[in-house]
């Protein structure tokens, strides 16, 4: 019996379930405005799998390359929902990412 796929969701289940506290925690840390530098990580962890000759280790680094690029889009998101007040919201400043006024006239990505 192979148990593979069976362990590998309960992992998955755990990577996406952390990812909804880690997009909380850095918006309200450092803000939205980071997404390009968390989305390039995901990629960056992604193609770090494709060498894990691992058959468990690329599987988990994948998945938590795509959490990090899902993450990634939801910040702005998580930002709006703060501001209702759905969660806590930060009203201290926000450290400013490097090459800001780059990242203000790029898109926000949506999933």
């Amino acid at each position: 019996m192979n148990l593979f796929g069976l362990f590998l969701g309960i992992a998955t289940l755990f990577i996406i379930g952390f990812g909804f506290f880690w997009v909380i925690r850095i918006e309200y840390s450092l803000g939205y405005y980071w997404w390009p530098y968390i989305m390039g990580l995901g990629f960056l962890v992604i193609v770090a799998s494709i060498f894990v000759p691992s058959v468990w280790g690329a599987a988990l680094l994948g998945a938590i390359g795509a959490s990090l690029i899902w993450g990634s889009t939801e910040l702005k998101e998580q930002a709006v929902r703060a501001e209702l007040g759905w969660y806590p919201f930060n009203p201290d400043p926000k450290p400013q990412p490097p090459f800001i006024d780059l990242i203000k006239k790029l898109p926000l990505p949506h999933l």
